[in-house]
């Protein structure tokens, strides 16, 4: 791993933080690659899965949150500056959430491919 790759990464996840704090559709249009999918672990136990085209739609939906962005970088993991992990926490009132997203690099972009995330804090999240 180069620090120019972990760098390259955390810029990535802190613009993520920042995206989903202001329901910024348009920062996850450009950030996630056409292929990424998130799934959640739901209060039901369910484990819902939504595609990018939906993701963008439920972004738009919510509306920004209130305040500054509330957000920590627990950990990132760069593989062979090709591949990356981050666990972050990222709060959007009443909810914090524990994230875990994983990078591929396409040319000279990080691109964000999965999303897997659960509610940390705050009322069980439904559908």
């Amino acid at each position: 791993m180069t620090e120019t790759a972990h760098s390259a990464v955390r810029a990535a996840a802190v613009a993520y933080c920042h995206g989903v704090h202001d329901a910024d559709a348009a920062v996850f249009a450009a950030l996630c690659h056409e292929a990424f999918h998130m799934s959640a672990l739901a209060g039901s136990g369910a484990v819902p899965v939504w595609d990018k085209t939906a993701y963008l739609e439920r972004l738009a939906a919510r509306g920004p949150a209130e305040g500054a962005p509330v957000y920590e970088i627990l950990d990132i993991d760069v593989a062979e500056d090709a591949i990356a992990r981050v666990k972050l926490r990222v709060a959007v009132p009443p909810r914090v959430f524990e994230d875990y997203l994983g990078f591929i690099r396409v040319g000279a972009e990080w691109k964000l491919i999965n999303k897997l995330f659960r509610t940390a804090e705050g009322p069980a999240l439904e559908g």
